[in-house]
């Protein structure tokens, strides 16, 4: 056992399964739905990036490539000054999402290069120009462009051609729990000689200003000229040890009210205090001679070589030290890092080569980053006031005040810190399972803490995000359990069936608020809205349209057979230990069989295209939209196999399931099972074999959903022959869009209309495996179609997995696909091995787009590549075997 894993065996045993300090603090606290006070709900124009550096937060903090403790009392974090901005780089910039072109998005260089899951060790790099950070250049070209052209991007602005940059590296060591080294590390790339101020800022979350605050204010003092103390009532006292310093500052934690209201500061210990003392020396020697406050920071100015590398050594620990960097503070570091090394050697495959496992690795530590601190009570939110903008109706009856319910403060992984810096339901449902592979007790952990009763409302609706919590994201929680519980099982050999009861109950009452909310006919054709696809349809399918129209949904009844199929497999696995769970079973089977026939029987099914389409009824005419879709693939997701030693154990079971199916036989009914012939197993599906085999045909077809990089959402078709309706008297439209968005449906930052989304590609995958067991070489299919190559249906799940890994790989030139038109910044020395995980990437050239930190759900690629590891070499036919990424013995 792993020096890591030692660890993880220790939090497993804590009831909240976290280490005390970790990478909890957030990248954008600023325009986020929190921080909105305002009547009219526009969050981005409340709180702008202009205001983050001298306005307090109510809510939670940022900063760049920092920490803090899991409730976030006492933060550090890295500023910088290259001589030349007009404020310290503090946190990172990007614009809101009216100002870009294509809605919010970070404009900095950063990466996550490593972490455990512990956060013993953790590696962050930051790259810092050295001439003027272009602000003002990013926004306005921005501003300029149109939804048509692409987004213009920092490498855009030529600030890094030349390498006039540093390299910022902020690597944390743990020496125990509560015990933390931190390494600054600054390298010169350029070939001059350049200047850099750099400021690690130690301070204290602002609650004293809110109502209900009734602890001892925090303070941090100085102690003497290398160390200060950080006392906290209820986070205890801490010590922060640095290496000699120019000076140190001292300052608090509270809005400058000059610069965000008009109102005098009655004294010059505002926020951004340090901005103004380190660039425009105002009030200097003031801050230098305070010696307390709740905001501090030792100041270091060097001179670079070219080539160079400053470190700074500091070290927080709730312990008073008289010598904290005795010895070797370096040798920490090497240590931590090689039980890091120990760590990934034993959870990764062994069997990859090391190009493959670096990006699994850096998949993984960007998931790892992704923890944040995250508060909101909604009922507190809407009935107080910041401090600027007094309680006000439109807040009041605006968003989400229907979820008063909602107190959350927890530790959760994140979308992207950035980007998406609240969780998603369904994007945490599918980080749980890239987190299993390294802490499958923190995965289970997440998916049950949604559901509890300060999240989930009372009438079993799982909170969406905070932008709409009464948004609707796909039911895919069920799905997710029982991936995490497998993963765990495969690798541990014990399945916990304790986790699959305890989330069981918290999923049937999410499932019967579907049931109740969402079919509104009780004909077993579900609605959703949106469903977490953004601009997938032709209008906007979270609004209504009034009158008589009613939207059908193919997803939206899919997920729900996904759903109802899955709760089944997990009461029948609950079942093999406790048989009280038999009757669920039965109950979820029969409910799959109905949606089943309501998909196939009701009009989604357009015999013509061989496809599944949404219905729009129209007084008592039902139209389908015939947009070829990820919608119509979601029809795959629900399958599942019945082994014969699961039914023969389970007699109960297999006794009603039996006569529901002969009754439906004898009467003609739908039945979506198939036996093999020596009845050893039984395939549970929503699609009858011959239509899945004309929707392999369009999956599988390069000139329609198959891209060089995965499966598209949207199928190329829609190139050629965009899609129109006439609904109302209004036009409706969609066309292939393989890059941004060009609507502006949901902000208009994503776009489901032609790109690749690993998320739904790794269903396609799991879905596309179930069926290739069941099937084995009974059932061949051409891949791709047209080549007059066939393929079983595991190699062709191998197939697919090799090209959604292969927009990670260096090709024979060292480009990756990903990178796109900056591939010559990722070849140059010192950056090839640097990675992005995207949120998409485009149809056609499988670059990178949307937020560039999504490790949240891109993470998955680490588990495709475990997962093509596993397969052995001798199952899949040559043309699989070319496909087999990674193997070593390429």
């Amino acid at each position: 056992m792993t020096a890591e894993h030692q660890r993880l065996a220790v939090n497993a045993a804590k009831k909240i399964p976290l280490e005390q300090w970790g990478p909890y603090l957030s990248e954008r606290q600023w325009g986020t739905v929190r921080e909105d006070y305002s009547p009219y709900g526009d969050a981005w124009h409340y709180f702008p990036y202009d205001h983050a550096h001298c306005r307090t937060y109510r809510w939670g903090e940022d900063g760049l490539g920092g920490i803090s403790d899991f409730f976030q009392n006492l933060c550090f974090a890295v500023a910088l000054w290259n001589g030349k901005d007009p404020i310290l780089k503090e946190r990172l910039f990007g614009l809101g999402n009216k100002e870009g072109n294509h809605g919010e998005d970070v404009k900095e260089l950063y990466y996550y290069l490593d972490n455990l899951p512990t956060h013993y060790y953790m590696e962050y790099l930051y790259k810092y120009p050295q001439q003027e950070f272009p602000y003002k250049k990013l926004l306005e070209e921005n501003r300029r462009r149109s939804r048509e052209e692409p987004e213009y991007e920092i490498l855009d602005t030529g600030i890094f051609d030349k390498d006039e940059y540093f390299d910022v590296s902020i690597t944390y060591a743990k020496q125990n729990a509560r015990d933390i080294f931190i390494r600054v590390d600054i390298r010169n790339r350029y070939h001059k000689a350049a200047e850099i101020t750099v400021l690690p800022t130690l301070w204290f979350y602002n609650r004293w200003n809110t109502e209900d605050y009734q602890d001892k204010k925090p303070v941090i003092t100085s102690r003497d000229r290398n160390s200060v103390k950080a006392a906290h009532n209820r986070l205890g006292a801490y010590y922060f040890y640095f290496q000699p310093p120019q000076y140190t500052l001292f300052t608090e934690n509270e809005t400058n009210l000059e610069k965000v209201s008009g109102t005098p500061n009655k004294t010059p210990f505002v926020k951004d205090a340090f901005h103004e003392a380190v660039i425009r020396n105002k009030d200097l020697e003031t801050l230098r001679q305070k010696r307390s406050g709740t905001k501090f920071a030792p100041v270091y100015h060097y001179l670079v070589e070219p080539g160079e590398t400053k470190s700074i050594y500091l070290r927080l620990s709730n312990r008073i030290l008289e010598n904290p960097f005795g010895g070797d503070p370096a040798a920490l570091f090497q240590s931590r890092k090689a039980e890091a090394d120990a760590f990934y050697k034993a959870v990764l495959p062994a069997n990859i080569s090391p190009e493959i496992a670096a990006v699994q690795r850096q998949a993984l530590a960007g998931l790892l980053w992704s923890k944040q601190y995250y508060h909101f009570d909604v009922e507190r939110w809407l009935t107080t006031s910041d401090g600027i903008t007094p309680v006000n109706a439109g807040k009041m009856n605006g968003r989400n005040h229907d979820w008063k319910h909602l107190k959350n403060q927890d530790i959760i992984a994140m979308p992207d810190k950035w980007e998406y810096p609240w969780y998603a339901a369904w994007d945490l449902a599918f980080q749980t399972i890239a987190m299993a592979l390294v802490d499958p007790v923190f995965a289970k952990h997440q998916l049950m803490l949604i559901m509890r009763e300060w999240y989930m409302k009372p009438d079993g609706q799982i909170p969406a995000y905070e932008w709409n919590f009464s948004d609707v994201n796909p039911p895919v929680q069920a799905w997710a359990a029982l991936m995490v519980y497998h993963i765990e099982k495969d690798r541990t050999g014990k399945g916990d069936i304790g986790f699959l009861k305890r989330i069981f109950q918290k999923l049937l009452i999410n499932f019967t608020w579907w049931i109740n909310r969402k079919d509104a006919n009780g004909n077993n054709m579900f609605e959703g809205g949106f469903l977490g696809l953004d601009n997938i349809g032709v209008f906007n399918r979270s609004h209504s349209l009034g009158g008589d129209f009613q939207l059908e949904q193919a997803d939206g009844t899919s997920w729900m057979g996904m759903y109802a199929l899955n709760m089944m497999d997990m009461a029948l696995e609950i079942a093999m230990k406790d048989d009280s769970f038999e009757d669920t079973a039965t109950k979820f089977f029969e409910h799959f069989v109905l949606i089943a026939e309501a998909l196939n029987e009701q009009g989604m099914w357009n015999e013509e295209d061989k496809f599944f389409y949404d219905t729009l009824s129209i007084g008592r005419s039902p139209v389908q939209l015939r947009v070829q879709s990820v919608v119509g693939l979601t029809t795959l997701f629900a399958v599942s196999v019945i082994e014969k030693k699961t039914l023969a154990k389970l007699s109960d079971f297999k006794k009603r399931i039996t006569w529901f199916e002969n009754y439906r036989l004898k009467n003609n009914r739908y039945w979506p099972n198939e036996e093999h012939s020596d009845g050893e197993q039984t395939l549970l599906s929503l699609v009858p074999q011959k239509r899945l085999i004309y929707l392999l045909e369009r999956l599988l077809n390069e000139e329609e959903f198959l891209s060089p990089g995965g499966i598209r959402a949207l199928s190329k078709y829609h190139e050629k022959h965009p899609y129109t309706i006439n609904i109302g008297g209004t036009d409706y439209n969609v066309k292939y869009d393989p890059g941004d968005s060009t609507s502006d449906f949901f902000g208009g930052n994503s776009n489901w209309r032609g790109p690749v989304w690993i998320p739904i590609n790794y269903l396609i995958i799991q879905s596309i495996r179930q069926y290739g067991k069941f099937y084995g070489d009974r059932l061949l299919v051409e891949y791709p179609a047209g080549s007059g190559k066939k393929l079983d249906l595991e190699s062709v799940a191998d197939q697919l997995t090799g090209r959604v890994i292969s927009l990670f790989r260096k090709d024979k030139t060292g480009r990756r696909p990903l990178h796109g038109k900056y591939n010559w910044f990722y070849q140059k020395p010192g950056n090839e091995h640097l990675l992005l995980f995207y949120e998409y990437f485009h149809g056609d050239t499988s670059h990178g787009l949307g937020a560039s930190h999504q490790t949240g759900w891109t993470s998955l690629v680490a588990e495709l590549i475990s997962e093509l590891a596993s397969r052995p070499a001798t199952q899949a036919p040559a043309a699989a075997k070319q496909q087999n990424v990674g193997a070593t013995s390429q």
